[in-house]
């Protein structure tokens, strides 16, 4: 499985951006695919999760300001960046949990909230 993501940059503080993940080779029909982000000296932690049912998890700090969607038949899938802090600049990585309960990430995309 290889995770192609894309739509990182820099942004001013309430601006947005939106992240896309395309996901290659077989993650099943009943997967979960997501964000998680790692800021500098900080541990990687959820952002968002979306099972194939459609079911969402949003870490609290992002709730109400980021969306995440997905296209099932495109194995893609989108996190929308709204009212973006300082706070939020960190390296975001796609993830897929397979139906075999297998992990992977992709390579990364910066996100700098700065003015």
């Amino acid at each position: 499985v290889q995770l192609q993501a894309s739509g990182g940059g820099l942004v001013q503080p309430g601006g947005s951006l939106r992240l896309s993940c395309a996901a290659s080779g077989t993650i099943g029909s009943r997967n979960a695919m997501g964000w998680y982000r790692q800021a500098p000296g900080k541990q990687r932690e959820l952002v968002a999760l979306i099972g194939s049912g459609g079911t969402t998890n949003y870490a609290d700090s992002v709730k109400g300001r980021f969306t995440i969607s997905r296209d099932g038949a495109k194995r893609t899938v989108d996190l929308q960046m709204s009212s973006l802090k300082p706070e939020d600049t960190a390296v975001y990585y796609c993830y897929v949990l397979t139906s075999l309960g297998t992990n992977y990430w992709g390579q990364g995309t910066q996100v700098t909230v700065s003015s």
